[in-house]
């Protein structure tokens, strides 16, 4: 049973990949002649997994949990430029509409610009997507914030789309928090998914960056690294660099966060991988830790599930010093 109303030197945070709306894997190695067809696919199927209507049933688990900090992952931002026309869909400002409607407010602390791409689609529109990194803090939550850092990844997997080398660039984004005099470090990503090289050679960044600090820290997003030891090694490279599992100390069952049916509308769901990841480094106790957008009542009255992931939510503790 998750808990109410965390003790005074507690707080709450959850990570959550909220999905583009399409598999874009389709424009890996697509010749200039193809891009426009697969485009229009891709953007087919974002009107079709409908994020307004998925951010409803994210901004309700939040409202259920009401972390005090959320780290976003896959945040996108879609333009459709038809003509002189510009039509938008901006996940994150959709999202914080809904929360304001469930009664909640955050602001955004740090918003990290990942990989970027503008393309024609085979109706003549330009269709372009932006992937966003976003830390989002409850307001009125006692925190005092300091040190907003976002960079990208020096070493990132490139792909050839249309042709042309594309640079999937992704990165990090962090902030150092104070409560009660304890300060510590907060920190979210998403690791590259498609190439252990670059996955491990980001996680020596983060390592190397971030991470060289005597704050404690906490780790959160969809590191792509499976923690039962079974995929890529950069989950036992974070674990043997200090860092702590909090669904290890606290979680219950296997925790599956990855995958849903790219459409999301598969009937039963299909999570079997656990990537996103809850991790900390010294003064801290977890008291708590769930997963949420993986339940049956939780999908859409269209039957979509929130994303093709599930998300992540844990109460942690400051310890005494």
């Amino acid at each position: 049973m998750f808990i109410d109303e965390p003790p005074k030197k507690c707080f709450t945070v959850m990570t959550w990949n909220i999905y583009f709306g399409a598999d874009l894997t389709p424009l890996i190695n697509t010749t200039p002649e193809q891009v426009p067809v697969v485009v229009t696919e891709i953007l087919n199927q974002v009107e079709q997994t409908d994020f307004p209507a998925r951010a409803k049933s994210i901004a309700a688990q939040i409202y259920k949990t009401k972390p005090d900090f959320i780290g976003l992952q896959e945040v996108a931002l879609w333009a459709v430029q038809s003509g002189v026309t510009i039509s938008v869909i901006n996940f994150l400002l959709i999202l914080l509409k809904d929360l304001k409607k469930q009664g909640l407010e955050y602001c955004v602390v740090a918003v990290n610009k990942n990989f970027r791409n503008k393309l024609p689609s085979s109706t003549g529109d330009i269709v372009g997507l932006l992937d966003r990194g976003v830390i989002l803090a409850r307001k009125k939550c006692p925190f005092m914030f300091s040190n907003i850092q976002k960079k990208n990844f020096k070493t990132n997997l490139v792909v050839q789309v249309g042709g042309k080398p594309f640079t999937v660039l992704r990165g990090w984004s962090s902030v150092d928090l104070c409560l009660c005099g304890n300060k510590f470090r907060l920190l979210n990503t998403h690791l590259e998914g498609d190439s252990t090289e670059v996955q491990v050679a980001q996680a020596g960044e983060l390592l190397m960056g971030p991470a060289a600090t005597d704050l404690p820290l906490i780790f959160i997003g969809d590191f792509n690294s499976r923690a039962d030891g079974s995929g890529t090694p950069t989950y036992d490279i974070l674990i043997d660099a200090g860092f702590t599992d909090a669904w290890a100390v606290a979680g219950e069952g296997a925790g599956f966060t990855a995958f849903q049916a790219r459409d999301l509308l598969n009937p039963v769901s299909t999570l079997s991988e656990r990537i996103d990841l809850i991790l900390f480094r010294d003064a801290f106790g977890v008291l708590n830790i769930c997963t949420v957008g993986d339940k049956q009542e939780d999908r859409t009255p269209s039957g979509l599930w929130p994303s093709d992931h599930a998300g992540v939510v844990a109460v942690m503790s400051m310890r005494e010093e």
